[in-house]
């Protein structure tokens, strides 16, 4: 029984001789930090928004008897709504965009063709419905776009009546877009417009008067600056 407790008591003195060799342990492992995972802006969704800038441009007259003007400048402003849609699939984004601006584009020529009394053109609506092809850098967006454009074609000359059509076209340009808030993004582009010639009656453009009265051409074309902010909805 003795040497039961000897052997007890040896190996309890030895374990605390083992312990005292040991070192002493570490403060607690803090746990690793919280990093957040930065969020790339997804530019999918449906928005609205609102644009406005500058136009300039060229008109030319033509007719038969009296000849061509020659290109004279047009110039003016514009404002609207934009309705649009994005699909992004990667860093690219495809998408469509509609426009329908109120335009007070205007020029006056008083070439000899105009047999001095003055030929003016004016504008003053202008829409248009184009796709979009762009690359994203996060919450930038840079885009190429092109597709048709509608607007108002309005020719006098003289003070005659105005003489006034819907004539189509085509547009094409390119923009630039940043999205400054979850919701929000701003815009700058370039448009130009090239419309389909009109036909102005000796009514309104006097084509060939005295001699022989003929229907004028008009053409017009456009190179819009403007700027937009837009609201998309979604994420």
């Amino acid at each position: 029984m003795k040497r039961l407790v000897y052997a007890a008591v040896l190996s309890f003195a030895a374990g605390q001789a083992f312990a005292a060799d040991l070192p002493m342990p570490g403060p607690p492992v803090p746990p690793p930090a919280y990093v957040p995972i930065a969020t790339v802006y997804n530019w999918t969704g449906f928005y609205i928004g609102a644009n406005g800038g500058g136009a300039f441009g060229n008109s030319n007259w033509t007719d038969p008897i009296d000849g061509p003007t020659g290109n004279f400048t047009v110039d003016g402003f514009l404002f609207g709504g934009t309705v649009g849609a994005n699909y992004q699939m990667g860093a690219f984004v495809l998408g469509i965009e509609g426009d329908a601006d109120w335009a007070g584009i205007d020029g006056t020529t008083f070439n000899a063709s105009c047999a001095g009394f003055g030929c003016e053109t004016k504008s003053n609506w202008l829409a248009t419905v184009r796709g979009r092809v762009g690359y994203a850098w996060d919450r930038v967006l840079f885009y190429g776009t092109a597709g048709g454009a509608f607007a108002n074609v309005q020719a006098s000359a003289g003070g005659l009546p105005f003489y006034s059509a819907t004539q189509a076209g085509w547009t094409a340009g390119a923009g630039l877009e940043y999205a400054f808030a979850p919701n929000w993004t701003a815009k700058v582009e370039y448009l130009f417009v090239d419309l389909a010639d009109a036909s102005c009656p000796v009514g309104n453009c006097g084509g060939g008067l005295p001699i022989a009265p003929v229907a004028t051409t008009v053409s017009l074309n456009q190179n819009i600056i403007r700027g937009g902010i837009n609201f998309k909805f979604g994420w």
